[in-house]
């Protein structure tokens, strides 16, 4: 039986009933992808680090959280829907005994946000219990689901993260040990998978043979080494743990009592690590290819300067993820950095909606601008990326009302053109700004003074690494995973786009 120590009621059961899932309310960014993090360390209180690294992870996911832990042959499980620090408590935690755990920060990508299908997904085979957290997206998950189905496979979740559990107990309750029923059932997977498994007999960390969702392996000090796998090195350096590696595309690390093995499942393993995770998603501070993201996103900026410089008298970020990208402007331009925007970081997600008089008004529940700043400048803002516009022409409104005589615009990556099926919400193309309209069209309708995105190429070539080892198909539609006729047909709408 698995005790689970919490649960609360569904305000929302659906994403349809939900408002904040409503094209009006929806941030006009691309989606977060989900956090995952593993540990085994029998001599650490595993629930309590956990904890700490899904804190850290805090912005892949703020839909639910879950954490299970294994002691012995029993697994503990506490899952429900909020923040990390509002899923958990002192008492909670006390209740996760054991010597490993995995844990899980959600955004909800293929699956409804509610409380059935938060994560860890937790199946029973014939060695014992099977945890599983997930980032990613499978694009085969009707086959998948169709297959499953047939086996009398009774599933609980709307998700495609509990089919891949299902697909490994199958696998293990037809005579498969741990690692050889994990393999066979990533092989039926496709599309992007970044996972951590708990079982009684250890921790695993897997990527797809692309590897378009990060993960990475850390140490913790001491005689024996311990291991911690993250979705991003911000999650490893929160509990004390040392940045080892990346878990390699197509690669399985079993993490147990002897050490940590290595096992290379797929055959043709191409890297194809999701630019946008560059771009925005991961946090500043994390690590990617030896260097701090803020690194990155800085050189985006000194790129697109050399690329659209315009007359100004000053360049601010929209805080926080277009800040770097400003300051490296800054630096390429000569254009003073200065904040032009104030940014209200204890706003989460609410329900409660602005009237329709507040909205008219202008509601500034997160940005605000400083008056005092832009009143009679030429201002340059800066983004990483424009999704549907809606909040760009506030913002561009709202510096204008504030006193800037001129509003420019630049965005450090391209136009989003296209939406993502490996575990990113960007939209139907239909609601993509970028996929009906010309650079000119779009800052006609944003209303600024003049619009740049940086180049495809500029974007690529800032990353100092192989371009041809990312997936930028939100930006250009050449998807690395081939995507099933039934699955694009749900979000690619519109025949052609214009670049």
């Amino acid at each position: 039986m698995i005790p689970i120590h919490s649960v609360t009621s569904d305000e929302y059961p659906n994403q349809e009933t939900n408002p904040i899932n409503s094209h009006e309310h929806r941030p006009d960014k691309p989606e977060e992808a989900c956090g995952v993090f593993g540990i085994y360390a029998p001599e650490a209180d595993v629930a309590k680090m956990t904890y700490f690294g899904l804190y850290a992870l805090q912005h892949r996911g703020q839909e639910s959280a879950g954490i299970a832990t294994f002691e012995g042959a029993t697994v503990h499980l506490h899952k429900d829907m909020g923040l990390v620090s509002q899923v958990f408590n002192e008492a909670v935690l006390e209740h996760l005994q054991g010597n490993l755990a995995i844990g899980h920060t959600r955004y909800s990508t293929t699956g409804s946000s509610r409380k059935d299908n938060a994560q860890p997904a937790v199946v029973e085979t014939r060695l014992g219990s099977l945890a599983l957290a997930h980032n990613g997206n499978l694009v085969n998950t009707l086959q998948l689901r169709e297959e499953l189905v047939k086996t009398n496979v009774s599933l609980v979740t709307t998700t495609d993260s509990e089919m891949i559990a299902f697909a490994i107990a199958e696998a293990v309750n037809a005579g498969a040990d741990w690692l050889e029923g994990s393999i066979q059932a990533f092989h039926r997977c496709e599309g992007a998978f970044s996972l951590v498994l708990g079982t009684p007999a250890g921790v695993m960390g897997v990527r797809d043979p692309n590897g378009i969702r990060p993960l990475v392996i850390g140490t913790l000090p001491g005689n024996p080494i311990r291991y911690v796998l993250a979705s991003e090195t911000c999650g490893l350096d929160i509990i004390g743990a040392e940045y080892l590696r990346d878990v390699e595309p197509g690669e399985l690390v079993w993490i147990t009592e002897a050490g940590l093995a290595s096992y290379h499942w797929s055959q043709k393993p191409e890297r194809k690590l999701c630019i946008f995770e560059m771009i925005y998603f991961a946090r500043p501070d994390s690590i990617m290819h030896n260097e701090s993201l803020y690194t990155y996103r800085m050189r985006l900026g000194r790129r697109i300067a050399a690329e659209s410089a315009v007359d100004a008298d000053i360049v601010f970020g929209v805080p926080d993820s277009g800040i770097p990208a400003a300051i490296g402007f800054s630096q390429a331009s000569g254009v003073p950095y200065a904040e032009g925007l104030i940014k209200n970081r204890y706003v989460g997600r609410t329900f409660i909606q602005p009237t329709q008089s507040m909205r008219e008004t202008g509601i500034r529940m997160k940005l605000n601008p400083l008056k005092d700043v832009l009143v009679g400048k030429r201002v340059i803002i800066v983004d990483d990326s424009i999704v549907r516009g809606t909040t760009s022409r506030k913002l561009v409104k709202a510096l204008r009302e504030a006193g800037a005589t001129e509003v420019h615009m630049r965005i450090s990556s391209p136009p989003v053109t296209h939406p993502c099926f490996y575990g990113i919400d960007t939209d139907s193309q239909d609601h993509l700004i970028a996929a009906t309209k010309s650079v000119a069209e779009i800052a006609a309708q944003l209303e600024v003074d003049s619009l740049a995105y940086l180049s495809w190429e500029g974007m690529l070539e800032a990353t100092q690494e192989d371009t041809n080892s990312f997936c930028s198909a939100c930006f250009t539609g050449d998807y690395p995973v081939a995507i099933p006729e039934q699955v694009k047909r749900s979000k690619l709408i519109l025949e052609k786009v214009v670049v």
